[in-house]
């Protein structure tokens, strides 16, 4: 196994450069409360469609609690099949309207700040990062994959993004609007949760290596197999603002390196254009130089404040949920006597194109 090498700081270089100091410090310490707060939320929603589901599962005789939509983030697949739908006939399906709403927030975050819903807002991505943060005080030091094994690894998300788009946007309308409509895809959130809380001996086999990887391997599951994580990998591409370094105020510290969680070599290049940039902005924030690292609008010198990019980022999640909530649009149309007869036939609905 390798380590990351960090570069050494060059005193010379330090001593000739007139160095501006970078004031602007801290914005990782908003990006820990606000992946902690979506977590919390993540947390309750979860608490919450459990206390639902035990309604069901007692016929009534507990707390009644409503469903709560948000679970239904939780269920890409199915969301990005309702987009497509949506795209065929300017209808959102009324099964998972709240999982249509949350895709779409995703997706406008990554096109206006890159892949900045990984490391701003997923709950999976900050529990990844926590893991990861453990591993490497244990270890002493940040493991990084070997080059030849990393970049096939890397293919794996995208391969199976492929797989799952050319399964869904090759479904003829009739077959779409089947497969949306059909029980299977209705209880989809509960039979998500049935799951996980029923864990085959192979399913706790693959969560517990996706754990220990990621206290040896910063964002394993993120970097290698996240379907997610390679879509907004593509969309963050078409992003406008990119991180930029400065190669005239640069003293070639490489604090930006060390930093950075996705190996980034920020240091070498004046755009960083990789589809693995979270735009976390830890380089941003390791930068002990003024303008020197900033996420700047592409062909101009428009520079933003790292605390609007965090006050952006959750903005546009909430604008765009909250609109779905005021319209009306959020909740689906499926009755509580629906939802009881889902949940008591749970196991008899496999599939439909099995």
């Amino acid at each position: 196994m390798e380590t990351v090498e960090i570069p050494k700081i060059n005193p010379r270089r330090i001593k000739k450069a007139k160095i501006v100091r970078n004031e602007r410090k801290g914005v990782q310490t908003w990006r820990f409360w606000i992946q902690a707060g979506f977590g919390a939320l993540c947390t309750w929603i979860g608490v919450e469609f459990y206390l639902f589901l035990q309604y069901l599962n007692t016929d009534g005789a507990t707390m009644f609690i409503n469903r709560p939509p948000g679970v239904e983030g939780f269920l890409p697949i199915s969301s990005l099949m309702t987009w497509f739908y949506f795209f065929l006939t300017g209808t959102v399906h009324g099964a998972h309207p709240a999982g249509f709403f949350i895709f779409l927030a995703i997706v406008l975050i990554s096109l206006l700040f890159g892949k900045a819903f990984c490391s701003w807002l997923c709950p999976i991505g900050f529990l990844s990062e926590m893991i990861a943060e453990v591993g490497e005080k244990v270890l002493g030091r940040r493991l990084k994959m070997p080059r030849w094994l990393d970049y096939p690894l890397r293919s794996l998300k995208y391969l199976l993004l492929a797989f799952f788009s050319v399964s869904i946007f090759t479904m003829s309308i009739v077959a779409l609007r089947g497969f949306l409509d059909a029980p299977y895809n209705v209880a989809a959130d509960m039979k998500m949760f049935h799951w996980f809380a029923n864990l085959s001996e192979v399913g706790l086999g693959v969560i517990l290596f996706l754990l220990v990887a990621s206290f040896f391997y910063r964002g394993f599951w993120c970097r290698y197999l996240c379907p997610y994580g390679a879509l907004l990998g593509i969309t963050s591409l078409l992003s406008p603002n990119k991180i930029k370094r400065n190669p005239v105020s640069c003293i070639d510290c490489g604090l930006c390196v060390r930093a950075c969680p996705s190996n980034i070599k920020v240091d070498k290049v004046t755009v960083v254009l990789s589809d693995e940039c979270h735009t976390c902005l830890s380089c941003v924030d390791a930068c002990p130089v003024a303008d020197t690292l900033d996420l700047t609008l592409v062909g101009t010198k428009k520079r933003w404040q790292p605390r609007w990019v965090a006050i952006g980022i959750v903005a546009l999640f909430l604008g765009v949920t909250g609109v779905a909530i005021v319209t009306g649009n959020w909740r689906n149309q499926v009755t509580i006597e629906q939802y009881e007869y889902l949940y008591q036939n749970l196991e008899r609905f496999g599939h439909p194109g099995m």
